[in-house]
């Protein structure tokens, strides 16, 4: 039965190759599609549906309903039979489809006298292109053998959409990657950006789905999947790394595995070419990819698709280099990408969409570090942009425009415009104090963490660096860093920095921020886990060399040291204790001291505001870390959309909380800042400088924003109108701040 059936199989392939190759347009080719297969399957209907948006299928061609409904039925996703198979990604198989949950009745197609339903999704790489049905009075569930055979013309249906086959009039026919596409993701790192695509993993085109000698394409699969195991046993014999030998040992199970193999000579004994065997088996492993909530299975899911992409390069000889040149104005698009590999692209990046990543990742870091706009979790960015595309990045709405139209562009171009006039006018106050007009002076201060950052520091305007991430330099490398290196490196930084503060935090990791040579812990709630100083403090070693580092690069100017997310007294003081044992060790050594050595801490849990008044005495200074202190004092993850944007930073509980931490320090004349995104936000600034905070830290292009807003506005007005806010029980003080800056304004 199964020969009979992969050699029916061949047969309609080899007729729809025939079909492809006829010189007819896209809609009289769909026709003859839906009539072979009937035909071939013994079925009176078959029909194909095609999205013409991201939630609307349409009737696009049959052979047995009534031809008046081609391009005139339409449902939404998930609704009728045909709807829930595009939304679930699964075969639909009923012998009484009239009489099956979810069925939908379309007079205008006069399919109630066909009882007998298949529906498949038309799939490629976990995006659904459509759905392909076939019907028949007879009242009959169809064989396994069928559902294959059909599954099997689906896929190639997928590939023939790609290759552009079936174009015509209307949304549903029109051809893929033309359109424009408007795709919502979450800010990485703000800024708006305007350029081409350049994507980082190009596309491997199958142009031959369909193939006639099935023992030669079992021969090219078995070599490439032969050379592909080869490659992997040689990685893994050059691999010290424990984390990249898990990954590689998970490639090698994949590539040695039966299953997979068989699965795929079967789909070339049905009549695919090697290419569109390993493709169906990819597209197979990314639609369960997405209904799938177990981590380590995702995760071993995505490592079978990451070595099914590496097996279609063996086979269509596509490198990674397929010789397209980078456009001038690059932006790049991925699925994910590494910091090392970032920081290799470097400033020649406009912008960065990402389709996974997270806010707290390495690449994110790296991208802040570079002011580069990012956007992550744009879905489906990898399978809708080609390299060339023109792409438009909004970084302050986390919106993507992909091939925009006129109107979207010439709005998109007036925002960067408008942008670029006030970056204009902040130039002229570049040089200024941020005084207020109640004469009251907020010291401006920039977030960095690469060496390339500090020219920002004399362009920008900034009186010193807030907050140094030295993470990036251990993320970028394999192995840990050695402290000659890292000294050289810290001195650079004070070198370029010519006398300004730099306040220096010590290694931020764990969370999000795992390094490539550390054993990743597997906890239920990272952010809330074993990270930052907590990782220091069970671990000392790292720390304490990094902090010898730190001494010897100040080669006896001054240095502020700064430990993150210290959450109760005890853990400051024994960080502290650390960094005295590491000037008696440099003293005992015989190397210069610090001139004046400052050390502070991160105020970024809620706990820490409530510490003895020892603590504020002790500690030198404090910052608060205001992305972090934010989402613990909500209790609402940074990285969840669902919840990110429900908590306002101006909620008058929040600013009563940070004017209780800044009552605290003057008590005890505690140099005190904010640091964060909402530092560099200009209304958000205003409110911390109302309440009392004098030093704000905020990304370089925030501080022409920040200071020019500052400058026009009373503190004593803008302190009065919160407390009116208060008062009068509003649950945010944004909307009257907003109304007094406009007001300021009109003046």
């Amino acid at each position: 039965m199964a020969e009979r059936v992969e050699t029916e199989s061949r047969k309609l392939l080899g007729r729809l190759r025939d079909a492809m190759a006829s010189d007819v347009a896209g809609q009289a080719r769909l026709d003859k599609i839906t009539q072979l297969i009937a035909n071939s399957m013994g079925c009176e209907v078959c029909s194909i549906y095609l999205f013409r948006d991201e939630d609307t299928l349409e009737l696009c061609a049959t052979e047995g309903l009534n031809e008046a409904a081609v391009h005139e039925t339409r449902m939404k996703l998930g609704e009728g039979l045909v709807g829930r198979v595009a939304k679930r990604r699964t075969v639909i198989n009923t012998p009484d489809a009239p009489q099956a949950a979810g069925f939908r009745f379309m007079p205008e197609t006069g399919e109630e006298i066909y009882s007998s339903f298949l529906g498949v999704p038309i799939q490629r790489l976990g995006e659904t292109l459509g759905v392909l049905v076939v019907q028949s009075k007879q009242a009959r569930e169809f064989s396994a053998d069928e559902v294959y055979a059909l599954e099997v013309v689906a896929m190639v249906l997928a590939e023939m959409a790609e290759l552009g086959a079936f174009v015509g009039e209307g949304a549903a026919m029109s051809a893929r990657h033309s359109q424009p596409v408007l795709l919502r993701g979450t800010v990485g790192q703000e800024g708006v950006a305007e350029g081409h695509v350049w994507l980082h993993e190009p596309r491997v085109v199958v142009s031959n789905p369909i193939a006639d000698d099935p023992e030669r394409e079992t021969e090219r699969l078995t070599e490439a999947v032969e050379q592909l195991r080869v490659s992997v046993d040689q990685l893994l014999s050059l691999t010290a790394d424990k984390e990249q030998q898990q990954v590689l040992e998970a490639y090698r199970m994949f590539a040695n595995s039966k299953g997979w193999m068989r699965r795929m000579v079967e789909d070339i004994q049905s009549g695919l070419s090697a290419e569109a065997a390993v493709e169906k088996e990819q597209s197979m492993a990314r639609a369960r990819l997405g209904q799938i909530n177990d981590a380590y299975l995702r995760e071993r899911l995505s490592d079978l698709d990451d070595l099914s992409n590496r097996l279609l390069r063996h086979l269509t000889g596509q490198g990674s280099d397929t010789g397209a040149e980078m456009p001038v104005d690059p932006i790049l698009v991925a699925r994910n990408i590494g910091p090392a590999e970032l920081l290799d692209y470097g400033r020649t990046l406009r912008g960065i969409v990402l389709e996974g990543g997270s806010v707290g990742s390495h690449a994110a870091i790296v991208a802040r570090a570079l002011a580069i706009p990012l956007i992550v979790h744009a879905s489906r960015i990898t399978n809708d942009a080609l390299n060339g595309d023109h792409i438009m990045v909004d970084g302050e709405q986390g919106v993507v425009h992909l091939r925009p139209d006129d109107t979207v562009a010439t709005a998109f171009r007036d925002k960067i415009a408008m942008q670029a006039a006030a970056q204009e006018r902040y130039a002229s106050i570049r040089d200024k104090p941020a005084e207020t007009k109640c004469g009251r002076i907020i010291s401006l201060q920039m977030n960095a963490g690469l060496m390339a950052d500090l020219p920002s520091l004399e362009g920008s305007g900034a009186e010193g660096v807030g907050l140094f991430r030295t993470e990036l330099q251990f993320l970028v490398r394999n192995q840990m860093p050695r402290r000659t290196e890292l000294a050289a490196l810290y001195a650079r930084v004070l070198d370029a920095a010519h006398g300004r503060r730099v306040v220096f935090r010590t290694l931020d990791i764990g969370s999000d921020k795992v390094l490539p040579y550390m054993k990743p812990h597997d906890e239920p709630n990272p952010a809330l886990g074993w990270r930052a100083i907590r990782v220091g403090l069970d671990k000392p070693g790292v720390m304490r060399m990094q902090l010898q580092a730190l001494i010897r690069a100040a080669a006896g100017r001054p240095l502020a040291v700064m430990f993150p997310f210290i959450a109760q007294f005890e853990e400051f003081r024994a960080a502290r204790a650390e960094v005295d044992k590491a000037m008696e060790r440099e003293r005992i050594l015989g190397h210069v001291l610090p001139e004046k050595l400052e050390v502070g801490a991160m105020l970024e849990t809620p706990s820490l505001a409530f510490a003895p008044k020892k603590f504020f005495e002790e500690v030198e200074f404090l910052s608060i870390g205001g992305n972090d202190l934010k989402q613990f004092f909500f209790a609402a993850d940074r990285e969840n959309e669902r919840v990110r944007r429900r908590y306002d930073t101006l909620n008058v509980s929040f600013l009563t909380f940070l004017e209780g931490i800044v009552e605290r320090c003057a008590e005890t004349d505690t140099a005190l800042s904010f640091c964060g995104e909402d530092a560099g936000r200009p209304v958000e600034a205003l409110c911390f400088a109302a309440i009392g905070l004098k030093t704000l830290s905020m990304r370089p292009a925030s501080i022409g924003p920040v200071k020019s807003l500052l400058r026009r506005c009373n503190l004593d007005d803008v302190r009065e109108v919160i407390h009116a806010a208060r008062e009068r029980g509003e649950m945010s003080v944004r909307g009257a701040v907003m109304d007094y800056v406009r007001q300021q304004h009109q003046h």
